[in-house]
């Protein structure tokens, strides 16, 4: 009886243990065609790492992983690992049932899982010996286990005439197959034709040569089953499957191991990265026509999601905005069907461009318009996700700093203060036009601008030729919430004094209240001439100003600057006083938003 319920035990153990054995997940970091470079691999990265173990693939080819992990723990060490550059930034996450055979460190076998046989704690009485009775014997120390011979590399006898038959017998998938593997590996750059013409057979050759074999044109049965078996564990790796979204009305081949569909917010469904991927799919949805594209298109280059700079072309009636920065590719594909606007963005961490040309030929392959089916304009929550910073759950890229400045010229140079464009990747006007720094006077702390592309402003601004009088009634035309609102604000206060407070006769001093935002701006006094420019607030040292004490640089020091500049000041003629409304149209066309980007 006793046996019988150790033996049920042992079965439940048995179970048990294969169980856990099948929820064992791995961090593939290599794979290597060979069983000598496989472990000279592992043992480089056993250096560094821990849990560096090597095992045969299905493919024939030899995977170095990290592991056993639980999934959590797995997708942690992926994250961590990718992040310290310790690791390939094309791992990836697999389980131990894509293992066979472990060949490191030798010895060792997790993949097959490690049992060992345990005796019946209630074994037979009549077997039991009474130990007192037998000589005292010292314990010898158990011998050091030999080490497993490493699997031996399979014998490809296939002779080159044999290898052209068989390559006969394939189909024109396998053989466009064969063509994607040889791509995917860096030797073929044709076209997927199923055509093995002097290209192909070059390709063949580069890779038999690099991995050390005999250098034919033509693949063995074995050595193509290697090849497209490694090229397929790729393509798992991704999890390319059909998905009908039919809220969006949108099917498409997606990477369902790398995204998961995380919440629908118009005109998107979002589909966000999976077990530490880095990869995200947007689905487009949006009733509309051929103006609400191109309005699209406008707003996606506003967001994070999209690089700076992304190319932007036409093919028929396909529209497309591509482009890359440091951190990620990001690709946009959207067409006009029935009455709405249907597409995809796929974004992808840099570094893994194999895996997203694959993965991005997938998808514009199969995308497929769903007709009758478009996403609402207002769907589930997305209407709590409502904010100036965000479009449809996305990030708007953000300025570093936006300040004021105003039209100097009728070819659109802008006047504004150093603190706006001082180290900065990219400035632009209006967060439109790009411009460049072109001159600068640390002194009065002003700089000049000029647009990239040539600009014609409504108007711009002319200086007051001689100096106002104490106490005149002054306003300043700014950006005082820096860019929240698509107008200038007016600020109103009086001239204190034409001289800093150490007597600098390039400065002004005004009575008025300003915000950070109007740095820069124009100093207009009632019949519209400027008499000077909004300088930054700056308190002298271990000092504090009273409220409402701003400063100006003067309007003949800036026509100075100009001058130096290749620019002549306009001179203003006007002499009657604007109404309030008057000055603020005045003051609208010739102020201008400048911002200042990383």
């Amino acid at each position: 009886m006793k046996q019988a319920v150790s033996a049920i035990l042992s079965a439940i153990f048995v179970v048990w243990a294969g169980i856990a054995a099948a929820q064992q997940t791995y961090v593939q970091i290599e794979a290597r065609p060979d069983l000598t470079s496989a472990t000279e691999r592992a043992r480089a990265y056993a250096a560094g790492l821990s849990d560096v173990n090597g095992f045969r693939m299905a493919s024939g080819w030899y995977g170095v992983a990290l592991g056993p992990y639980t999934e959590e723990q797995a997708i942690q060490a992926l994250q961590q690992l990718r992040a310290q550059g310790a690791i390939p930034p094309d791992s990836f996450l697999t389980q131990s049932n894509a293992y066979t055979r472990q060949f490191y460190p030798v010895g060792a076998d997790l993949a097959a899982g490690d049992t060992a046989e345990t005796p019946d704690a209630a074994g037979d009485e009549t077997a039991q010996v009474q130990t007192d009775t037998l000589p005292l014997i010292e314990a010898q120390p158990e011998p050091e286990p030999e080490p497993e011979p490493e699997p031996a590399e399979p014998v490809d006898t296939e002779t080159q005439q044999q290898a052209y038959r068989s390559e006969a017998q394939l189909s024109r998938d396998e053989k466009m197959d064969l063509q994607r593997a040889l791509q995917w590996f860096g030797f073929y750059d044709g076209a997927i034709d199923a055509a093995f013409g002097p290209g192909t057979r070059s390709s063949m050759a580069a890779w038999q040569q690099a991995q050390g074999l005999p250098v034919t044109g033509v693949l063995t049965t074995m050595q193509r089953a290697r090849l497209t078996g490694e090229y397929a564990e790729v393509l798992a790796s991704l999890g390319l499957s059909l998905r009908l979204d039919d809220v969006a009305g949108v099917e498409m081949t997606l990477p369902l191991a790398m995204v998961e569909f995380d919440r629908y917010a118009p005109p998107f469904a979002h589909y966000t990265p999976k077990d530490g991927s880095g990869v995200s799919v947007l689905l487009i949805s949006q009733s509309g026509d051929e103006s609400t594209l191109l309005g699209l298109f406008d707003i996606m280059q506003t967001l994070e999601v999209v690089p700076l700079n992304s190319e932007r072309r036409r093919s028929g009636d396909v529209y497309v905005l591509a482009g890359q920065n440091a951190q990620i590719r990001s690709y946009t594909q959207a067409v006009l069907s029935g009455g709405a606007v249907k597409g995809f963005t796929l974004i992808w961490p840099q570094g893994e461009d194999r895996r997203y040309d694959v993965a991005l030929k997938a998808m514009r392959d199969s995308f497929r318009p769903i007709s009758g089916a478009v996403l609402p304009d207002a769907y589930g929550d997305a209407a709590l996700e409502q904010s100036v910073d965000l479009f449809s759950g996305l990030e708007i890229r953000q300025p570093e700093v936006s300040r004021t400045g105003f039209y100097v010229d009728g070819a659109g140079s802008v006047l504004t203060t150093i603190e706006a464009v001082r180290s900065c990747g990219r400035i632009t006007l209006d967060e439109v036009y790009e411009a460049q720094l072109v001159a600068e006077d640390e002194a009065l702390g002003i700089a000049l601008l000029r647009p990239v592309d040539r600009l014609a402003p409504i108007d711009f601004a002319r200086m007051r030729p001689s100096p106002a009088r104490l106490q005149a009634e002054v306003a300043v035309s700014g950006y005082s919430y820096e860019g929240l609102l698509s107008a200038p604000t007016m600020t109103y206060g009086k001239l204190a004094d034409i001289r800093g407070l150490n007597g600098e006769d390039t400065k002004s001093r005004l009575t008025l209240k300003a915000s950070a935002g109007d740095a820069g701006g124009p100093v207009f006094d009632t019949s519209g001439a400027v008499l000077g420019m909004l300088l930054p607030d700056a308190s002298p040292d271990g000092k504090r100003l009273p409220d409402g004490v701003s400063f100006a640089a003067d309007a003949a020091a800036i026509a100075e600057f100009l001058s130096n500049s290749g620019i002549s000041a306009a001179a203003s003629d006007r002499a009657a006083s604007l109404s309030g409304e008057d000055l603020a149209q005045l003051a609208a066309k010739v102020t201008v938003l400048v911002s200042c980007w990383e």
